[in-house]
């Protein structure tokens, strides 16, 4: 096989199942042979688009008023999602989370696209959000992580000062829709099969080598494993 086998994923800095499935997918990525043909593409993806953060928000509080649930619940359900992302070298703190919304941010995954930065900025904007308790409504900050990157700083606040990239966003929701991505994170191999939550490495690791091996593409994406959990929807995380 000549080309790049292209790994297409949707995801949203949001969706704490999303950070342990680029984990769980890397290291599927380490252990696959031809992992230097590999050829990856973040996608946009947002859980809550219409949602308006505040100084006042409570992450425990906004889960347990999201499920209609007690703060004890919530809790435990967090507590449950940092033992997750501990099983995938991760460290999760919820308590400093600042509940935000990732429209901004995916704008600036779009600059980092460009540029061939997207991964780092992924892996930058997560780390972020879901341990360093980082704000990411705020821009200065998007733009320190942006630059951090290596993205030029006038470039950086063109985008983050402007509607710059919103169209792109809405266009990868759209796709996502019209191939029927209900939840994150998504990935999708070389257009033929693809893989719905943060699954085991070694599904990841399969489909990779289902996906050599076979060799030809087509465009009818094949779902080969899903599930309800360890993936985020408009309806919260499972």
């Amino acid at each position: 096989m000549e080309n790049k086998l292209k790994i297409q994923i949707w995801s949203d800095i949001m969706c704490p199942f999303c950070y342990i499935g680029k984990r769980r997918m890397e290291e599927a990525l380490h252990l696959f042979e031809h992992k230097d043909a590999i050829e990856i593409e973040w996608k946009s993806f947002e859980l809550d688009a219409s949602f308006i953060p505040s100084v006042e928000d409570n992450l425990i509080e906004h889960l347990a008023e999201k499920y209609r649930k007690d703060t004890d619940w919530a809790q435990t359900m967090v507590d449950n999602m940092t033992e997750n992302a501990r099983t995938a070298g991760l460290d999760f703190h919820f308590e400093k989370a600042v509940l935000a919304n990732s429209h901004n941010a995916h704008r600036l995954l779009h600059l980092a696209k460009k540029h061939n930065l997207c991964n780092e900025l992924e892996e930058l904007l997560f780390k972020a959000y879901l341990t360093d308790g980082m704000d990411l409504n705020n821009l200065n900050t998007l733009s320190e992580l942006g630059i951090e990157v290596g993205l030029e700083a006038e470039a950086v606040a063109q985008v983050l000062n402007s509607d710059a990239y919103s169209q792109d966003v809405k266009q990868e929701i759209q796709e996502a829709n019209s191939i029927g991505v209900q939840g994150v994170p998504f990935f999708v191999f070389e257009n033929k099969y693809a893989i719905s939550g943060a699954q085991p490495a070694t599904a990841f690791l399969q489909t990779l080598e289902k996906v050599w091996q076979e060799g030809q593409f087509d465009s009818k994406i094949t779902l080969l494993n899903t599930t309800t959990d360890n993936s985020c929807d408009i309806n919260g995380c499972e």
